[in-house]
């Protein structure tokens, strides 16, 4: 700042030189200077302050109009009181050079300041420029992360052993029943085969693999599960994340006691901004510490596309996860 106000002092009288007899030079390399660090600090903190008001990355345009009258009109007053002052106060200027002085001094300081606000514009928006693309790469791992972990929940060993149990069963037992069987697990695994790509689907969708999907249980667990559903019509055009319905039923399956003694009852309602899947509470004795694969998968991939959080709501019978349903648009 102190080279840049030398400098615009040295190139105002190469434009306008007029002699003052006991004009001290350092006066105006001085009053130069004052006027440089005024200008360029006072911008700083207008950008500062418009920083918080109207962000590059919100409005930009709107920044754009707002910061460059502003920036000019202080720059303006920057430079023409100071060196009004200087006239009166320090050495006063001829008056056939101070129309003139007045006038470089401030299309010169008005050059300068635009200098640095497209200098600072730039700055800005390939600031914003890079960020997002970091964000968006950020976004792309996040995501594959997410759609691993959720895949790995989705095929679950355990899920697959067990229903293989129930299978080897029931070619014994009831041939017919072991048909259907085998027809409900090909539909879940060809939706898990059909989705593995698919960050949101419709409700319906969702819904007709969970028939297959509870279909299931209810032949390995026989009457000690019960699955009661209340979707409108009107809401299954409506979005949800791949499996986060599946993933909802089984950490009430996974977490609560299913017996003859202690059936569990498992309810999933909907409205037009939200899903809810409700359970009567009735925790295992020996409760295996979670895999951090359900409730937080799900609030992980929530996060790309609604600012609204998953809602978690235990007492002493139920336990209630509320997750948004989210539109096409």
């Amino acid at each position: 700042m102190i080279v840049a106000g030398v400098f615009i002092s040295l190139l105002l009288h190469s434009i306008v030189p007029f002699p003052v007899n006991d004009h001290n030079r350092l006066y105006d390399f001085l009053i130069s200077i004052i006027i440089t660090v005024i200008v360029w600090e006072g911008n700083l903190r207008i950008d500062s302050i418009l920083n918080i008001k109207i962000p590059w990355v919100n409005k930009p345009a709107k920044r754009i109009f707002t910061h460059l009258p502003i920036s000019l009109i202080f720059s303006v007053l920057a430079i023409y009181l100071p060196m009004q002052f200087y006239n009166i106060f320090i050495c006063e200027v001829p008056q056939a050079s101070k129309g003139a002085l007045m006038s470089s001094s401030v299309v010169i300081g008005l050059l300068i300041t635009i200098i640095i606000l497209s200098i600072e514009i730039s700055t800005q928006f390939f600031y914003h420029w890079k960020k997002s693309i970091v964000e968006v790469e950020k976004y792309k791992s996040e995501s594959a992360h997410a759609q691993l972990q959720n895949l790995k929940n989705q095929i679950n060993p355990h899920f697959l052993f067990n229903n293989m149990s129930v299978l080897s069963s029931l070619v014994y037992q009831d041939q017919d029943k072991a048909v259907d069987f085998i027809n409900q697990l090909s539909k879940v695994y060809r939706y898990l085969l059909d989705n593995r790509s698919n960050e949101l689907v419709t409700l319906e969708s969702e819904l007709t693999f969970i028939k297959s999907y509870t279909y299931l249980l209810q032949i390995r667990f026989d009457k000690n599960i019960n699955f009661n559903f209340e979707i409108s019509p009107s809401q299954i055009h409506l979005l949800i994340p791949a499996m986060a319905l599946q993933m909802l039923i089984e950490n009430a399956i996974k977490h609560n006691e299913i017996s003859e003694d202690l059936p569990l009852t498992i309810s999933v309602t909907a409205n037009e901004n939200e899903l809810a899947v409700k359970n009567n509470l009735q925790p295992r004795i020996n409760n295996e510490p979670g895999s951090k694969t359900g409730l937080d998968n799900i609030s992980e991939r929530y996060k790309f596309y609604t600012d609204r959080k998953i809602e978690v709501i235990k007492n002493l019978n139920s336990f209630i996860v509320k997750i948004p349903l989210l539109n096409s648009k």
